[in-house]
């Protein structure tokens, strides 16, 4: 009997520590979705970011809203599956910590780049060209990492 229940006890233990580990993994999105890698690559190097997935319209709606700001080595990506590279505008409609917001096109190349774009505005930020995804990031995280125009984004959405 003592024996059953240490076995019911180092289970429940077990449950308990895996569900506290999967509450606080930080390899997924707050969906529970796996979180992606991404790199983008600038004159100082390459740039590694785990980044959200925004692939469908109800996630691309939400976006970062109501979210504190992103650490260093996190991002979101918006992608558009089956779409083609277009002009593209977004907004921080109830996004509280400022982003830089980067155009990506069908190449994988940076378009545009919105600098610490103002926090909870409704001002549309436009592309500036065709985007075929857009990445989020902390704000100042595009300077700090020597990001412009021109520069390579991996992830095997734009086929890098």
């Amino acid at each position: 009997m003592l024996y059953r229940r240490t076995i019911l006890a180092a289970l429940a233990a077990g449950l308990a520590l895996s569900g506290a580990a999967c509450a606080q993994d930080p390899a997924v999105d707050v969906n529970g979705r796996p979180l992606e890698a991404l790199t983008i690559v600038t004159a100082s190097g390459s740039h590694d970011f785990l980044v959200e997935i925004a692939d469908t319209e109800p996630l691309r709606q939400r976006g970062l809203m109501h979210r504190p700001p992103l650490a260093d080595d996190r991002g979101m990506l918006f992608t558009w599956p089956g779409e083609t590279a277009q002009e593209r505008g977004f907004w921080m409609h109830n996004t509280p910590s400022s982003l830089d917001i980067i155009y990506v096109g069908d190449d994988g190349r940076i378009v545009s780049i919105i600098r610490r774009a103002a926090p909870n505005s409704d001002a549309i930020l436009p592309s500036r060209g065709p985007a075929k995804g857009v990445v989020e990031l902390r704000a100042g995280r595009a300077d700090e990492i020597g990001a412009k125009a021109g520069d390579a984004v991996r992830h095997p959405y734009f086929g890098r």
